[in-house]
């Protein structure tokens, strides 16, 4: 029988109660735990070694790979797990713990994710007469239904250009006199109509109350100074039913990105960009790496999606 003594004395450290709160709820690798809590191999090794030790979690091997869970027999440890698990106020890395996890399950079984990862490194380097990423752009835009859509931090208006093939009418907003001025007169010579540019900031955006359908940030909320507001405005605008599509760059250490490119945040993890999301109001969150550069320093793209509920 397990100690009780001797399993608070093990879960006395914060890294140890978080990984058996994990274990408990779900069968991990070592590498997953490194994913979710962000350690190194070895500090996650000897962490489960010392639960091991005090029998609080048990290992099965299958071929190379060994997973960890929290032992349920005897009486003591369902009641030490349900008397952790009523206050949550004593953990706060709890909740992105949670999260995190939900996340790492999901990869865990999405393989069609990894087959298109592998499809996106062929098709750079493979020759298809034909097929481009930009074609493939091309005739998912024309299968848009038409839309109001709200371009956020939108830059001189790539995006915006594009959507406006297909778009009902197409926003874009961004904070820079210039930026507003190329956009616009690059939407009158090319007789755009469906484009209208707005001055505004990300935190304050210039559009009325569930007046749009899609709420768009590329490669712009981490030039928010408070990404957390301009989710909730984006929320704001949407119409019932209204979705949000974010496209950043994963958390990264290029910290020259703030000189070079005058971003505020150094990208955001999947995790991060689900909890905002939540936060915001949005349901049905989703995120998946879309895109992973090969050349230093090695960016990877984020895209997160989210509904707005119906009234």
């Amino acid at each position: 029988m397990t100690s009780i003594v001797k399993s608070l004395r093990v879960l006395g450290d914060a890294n140890r109660l978080r990984m058996f709160l994990l274990l408990a709820r779900e069968e991990l690798s070592v590498a997953e735990l490194q994913e979710i809590l962000g350690m190194g191999q070895s500090t996650i090794s000897t962490h489960l070694a010392q639960l091991k030790h005090a029998g609080l979690v048990e290992d099965r091997r299958t071929g190379k790979n060994i997973w960890y869970r929290s032992k349920s027999d005897g009486e003591v440890l369902p009641q030490l797990l349900a008397w952790l698990q009523q206050a949550p106020e004593e953990l706060p890395e709890a909740q992105h713990d949670q999260a995190a996890l939900e996340l790492a399950l999901r990869k865990r079984q999405d393989k069609t994710r990894a087959f298109f990862d592998d499809m996106a490194g062929r098709l750079g380097r493979e020759y298809v007469p034909g097929r481009s990423w930009k074609s493939i752009a091309e005739a998912l835009l024309q299968l848009l239904p038409p839309m109001v859509i709200a371009d956020l931090g939108a830059g001189e208006g790539a995006f915006s250009l594009l959507l406006a093939q297909r778009a009902q009418q197409v926003i874009a907003v961004d904070n820079s006199d210039k930026m507003v001025e190329l956009g616009s007169a690059l939407a009158q010579r090319q007789g755009v109509r469906v484009l209208e540019y707005r001055k505004g900031d990300l935190e304050a955006v210039p559009i009325e109350d569930g007046s749009v359908d899609l709420a768009l940030f590329s490669q712009s909320l981490h030039h928010a100074l408070h990404p957390e507001r301009a989710l909730a405005e984006a929320w704001r605008i949407l119409k019932p039913g209204g979705r949000i599509a974010v496209l950043d760059l994963v958390q990264h250490r290029f910290a020259e990105a703030r000189e070079l490119y005058a971003d505020v945040w150094l990208g955001f993890s999947e995790v991060e960009l689900e909890l905002m999301l939540g936060k915001a109001g949005f349901r049905g969150v989703h995120t998946a790496i879309v895109h992973k550069e090969t050349e230093a320093p090695f960016f990877q793209t984020v895209l997160a999606t989210g509904d707005k509920a119906l009234n």
